[in-house]
């Protein structure tokens, strides 16, 4: 007769539970998010019509506290030039086009 390994029970839950992010701080950190989106997105409706005929479907990364915003052809650049001025500021990134968005979902 062959003998059968004995099997461990699966653990459920978390590896590491003291790291575990509480709800509400969760829905803080969404609301904080939405509002950087909102205030660039503010900045971007004002700042599109503007370069959209020369720049159209380029890049443009907006700092939303101060309002700067950097373009390039590539995201990649765009959003490297923010990073050197702005080294742990929050960034939002846009197209250039009629709505904004960089890409298809």
């Amino acid at each position: 007769m062959t003998t059968t390994k004995p099997v461990r029970p699966r653990r459920q839950g978390r590896i590491f539970p003291e790291y575990t992010i509480q709800p509400e701080e969760l829905a803080r950190r969404e609301a904080e998010k939405n509002a950087r989106g909102k205030k660039a997105r503010i900045y971007f409706d004002q700042i599109c019509p503007q370069l959209i005929d020369e720049h159209y479907n380029w890049f443009i990364t907006i700092e939303p506290n101060s309002g700067n915003y950097f373009i390039d052809k590539d995201i990649e650049v765009a959003y490297q030039k923010a990073r050197d001025k702005y080294p742990n500021g929050w960034l939002v990134t846009f197209r250039l086009n009629e709505t904004g968005t960089c890409g298809r979902i």
